[in-house]
């Protein structure tokens, strides 16, 4: 359709046109109204959206894709317990569906309902193909919301299976790799593998800031230095990456600089959380002297690491709320364009 080869262009406005012109003559095929709605995402019109998935006819094999699509899109809009409501009628009327599943662990991720969204990606887990590669992501989903919840004897496994069906995933190798080096155990193995992710994705500051906050706690500190300034000039208003590459800055002398990170972390947009605020604020005050920057964490997981910002959701999606380790921001705010479930 000529509609559908202008929209993969930049003739967003044109190929709506056509789409339009088209739907005059068949107002209730599901294809066209399927695609009115991705452009309608594209353009962040969440509303219009899901309008035009609620007229994709009951009888058509686009509708359990308009279902849980609308509930994805409820999310983004911010209504929030409507979308989790949605999805839960989904995954009772789609109970076989692994896309049901993980739209719903998606959306309870994000709300950092761990134990919940672990469930629901257990019954994904279940119904997919234990050793397709494509199914990697469940298992990395999986184990980030085990260890959100401390129990890091069942994320292990998960992260280890996630590498093993696909062993170059960026993600993955950063999520393990520094969870490793944050508990102290396999660190030349851990920091090896946030390398790998690095070099994977080297203008990735996320990641990068993953392994300057590895060196850290290492003891490792210029090194630190090195690698945390590369992410600020890539990720300049994190607060994270600010607060971290202050921490550094004070392991190596550089008070007045460290102070000004501090500053910028509290300052940023977005603004930390407020714990991390707090211990921030005292960084400014007494310098490290007592907080927690300075401590290992034993217990599976860290307090101030960015490593899972850019997670992959285990749906098919390009920019879903992922899980993220306490100190990091998740994702609340509506993207510049909605997610989409592959058909």
């Amino acid at each position: 359709m000529l509609g559908q080869a202008i929209n993969r262009g930049d003739g967003r406005d044109v190929a709506l046109l056509y789409f339009q012109l088209a739907r005059a003559l068949a107002p209730r095929n599901p294809a066209l109204l399927t695609a009115l709605a991705g452009i309608a995402e594209q353009a962040n019109q969440l509303e219009l959206a899901i309008a035009y998935y609620q007229e994709v006819p009951e009888n058509s094999a686009f509708r359990r894709t308009a279902d849980l699509q609308i509930g994805l899109d409820l999310w983004y809009a911010e209504k929030k317990e409507e979308s989790k409501r949605h999805l839960e009628r989904a995954v009772r009327d789609y109970p076989d569906d692994v896309r049901a599943h993980t739209a719903l662990a998606d959306v309870l991720s994000a709300n950092k309902e761990y134990a919940a969204a672990s469930e629901a990606l257990n019954k994904a887990v279940q119904l997919a193909e234990a050793n397709d590669e494509e199914n990697w992501n469940l298992y990395y989903q999986r184990g980030i919301a085990y260890e959100r919840q401390k129990m890091w004897d069942k994320a292990e496994p998960d992260f280890k299976k996630a590498l093993e069906l696909s062993p170059d995933q960026p993600q993955v190798l950063n999520y393990l790799g520094y969870s490793w080096v944050d508990m102290n155990r396999h660190l030349d193995e851990g920091l090896d593998m946030i390398k790998r992710a690095v070099d994977l994705r080297p203008n990735d500051g996320y990641i990068i800031d993953s392994l300057g906050w590895a060196y850290y706690r290492l003891g490792r500190y210029d090194d630190a230095v090195e690698q945390l300034e590369r992410a600020v000039l890539i990720t300049p208003m994190d607060p994270t990456i600010n607060d971290h590459l202050g921490d550094a800055y004070w392991q190596v002398g550089r008070k007045r600089e460290a102070k000004f990170q501090w500053q910028r972390a509290v300052d940023g947009k977005p603004e930390p959380e407020a714990e991390q605020r707090a211990e921030i604020e005292a960084k400014l005050k007494n310098g490290l002297t007592g907080t927690k920057s300075s401590e290992k964490s034993e217990t599976g997981g860290t307090e101030s690491s960015t490593r899972a910002e850019a997670a992959t959701p285990a749906t098919d999606l390009p920019a879903k709320p992922a899980a993220a380790p306490a100190g990091t921001k998740a994702p609340e705010a509506a993207p510049d364009a909605a997610p989409t479930i592959a058909n």
